[in-house]
């Protein structure tokens, strides 16, 4: 069959090419402290959507920077002790879906938590401070600014906040916990696994937001990373600050973030994928020590691919 990308034999040995800053660490543990600062001022709301064996809930609480984030929260009615939990990520510019959407795990004895991400399509406010541009965002939103105000920054956190949030319930147990989305929700769950080390299992497929200079190098600054292109053409035309942008990026960029992951992990990857190409898939899945496994798909592209969700599902079935 056709590829585009590197062969599967050289993705297996790939670790990406975009430069990690240098107090990389220190950042993400500044970060983590001004999260655990932040008031969670938590608040939850019975939903006008209920069942006869779920209940559900909208959960608000604050995030960094001041804004309000809200997630879906739904747990079993009728509970018999502590519960395994379930966060979902969705991809970008959506929102966390409809209640129908987690009421099989809740059905299998799981409470799930779906993150709106902040300024996207759902209920979450983005009041985050940024120098600089705000068209054409998300992932280019604070790079003229302190790298401390990167908008991803701002989101990881979320992630690990509604994970020490929901991990915090009676009816959760800490110990049991697993975390799934695609794209950027696959970004997003490889974020909560390395930011939240109580994550036993996460499943993220197709993740966005990994070894930016790779899909600059491919070419691929379109559709997902089409605001890379944005930026150059815009504030950067003769690429004279190119190494300072790509490693600024570098403080969200997933494959720096994968080897804090604790968790096991099962990932899945389209070879055809031109949307979050393989080769940075695998720049992040390979930096992962933990026990792993992937799921290779060489017919599939950024799509949904026919199975996956029972295999997620079965997945976390032993969590």
């Amino acid at each position: 069959m056709p590829i585009f990308d590197m062969p599967l034999e050289e993705l297996k040995k790939y670790y990406g090419i975009n430069p990690k800053p240098e107090d990389f660490d220190e950042y993400w543990d500044e970060a983590l402290k001004e999260m655990r600062q932040t008031p969670h001022n938590l608040e939850l709301v019975p939903a006008e959507f209920q069942t006869d064996f779920a209940e559900c809930f909208h959960l608000y609480f604050d995030g960094t920077g001041g804004s309000r984030i809200h997630a879906k929260y739904v747990r079993p009615a009728h509970r018999k002790g502590k519960c395994p939990v379930i966060l979902l990520f969705h991809g970008y510019s959506l929102d966390s879906g409809d209640w129908t959407d987690k009421l099989s795990y809740a059905a299998a004895g799981f409470c799930v938590a779906a993150l709106d991400c902040r300024g996207q399509g759902g209920l979450s406010e983005d009041l985050g401070p940024t120098k600089g541009t705000t068209f054409k965002c998300h992932f280019i939103k604070g790079l003229d600014g302190d790298p401390k105000d990167l908008f991803y920054k701002h989101m990881f956190l979320d992630t690990a906040k509604l994970a020490d949030i929901v991990l915090s319930f009676p009816e959760v147990d800490e110990n049991r916990a697993g975390v799934t989305g695609a794209s950027q929700g696959g970004a997003l769950t490889v974020a909560c696994a390395a930011l939240e080390p109580r994550i036993k299992k996460l499943a993220p497929v197709y993740p966005f937001l990994s070894d930016f200079k790779r899909v600059w190098d491919m070419d691929l600054d379109v559709a997902a990373y089409e605001e890379l292109r944005y930026y150059f053409r815009r504030f950067d035309p003769l690429h004279e600050r190119e190494d300072e942008i790509f490693t600024r990026l570098g403080y969200i960029d997933i494959q720096n973030l994968a080897p804090r992951i604790k968790g096991e992990t099962l990932w899945t990857v389209g070879l055809m994928d031109t949307v979050c190409p393989p080769s940075t898939q695998f720049a992040a899945y390979n930096k992962i020590e933990a026990k792993k496994d992937i799921l290779i798909y060489p017919d599939y592209a950024h799509e949904n691919i026919r199975g996956l969700a029972d295999k997620i599902f079965s997945f976390f079935m032993d969590i």
